[in-house]
């Protein structure tokens, strides 16, 4: 079992940045994947950005070249550095641990995006 907490979400106008946080309340070393999601109300979950065990990094087009995804392995944390944001990327954005078939969510953090 894994308890994933998000942090930094936020009201922020167009053009600004974020950076949302992501803690384990364990290792994320044997963590397949660590995931952000986003989703907006009436819409399908999003998957924004992954990072593997192995350090690769996917991103949806839609955030390409603004989004970053990094992990702290020492300090259990993933985190999405969110820039030059717009109002379509105003969602509530979930923290994911996967490993095999099993998948851990966090209760999410809002980002607003408004001026």
């Amino acid at each position: 079992q894994v308890q994933l907490v998000e942090s930094g979400g936020g009201l922020v106008q167009p053009g600004g940045s974020l950076r949302l946080s992501c803690a384990a309340s364990r290792s994320i070393f044997g963590m397949d994947t660590m995931s952000w999601y986003r989703q907006d109300p009436g819409k399908q979950r999003e998957l924004v950005a992954t990072i593997t065990s192995g350090g690769s990094t996917n991103y949806t087009d839609s955030v390409k070249g603004r989004f970053t995804i990094s992990r702290d392995k020492t300090k259990n944390t993933v985190h999405l550095q969110m820039n030059s944001l717009t109002p379509d990327d105003t969602a509530l954005y979930y923290c994911n641990a996967r490993r095999g078939l099993y998948n851990y969510w966090g209760q999410g953090t809002q980002v607003t995006v408004s001026s």
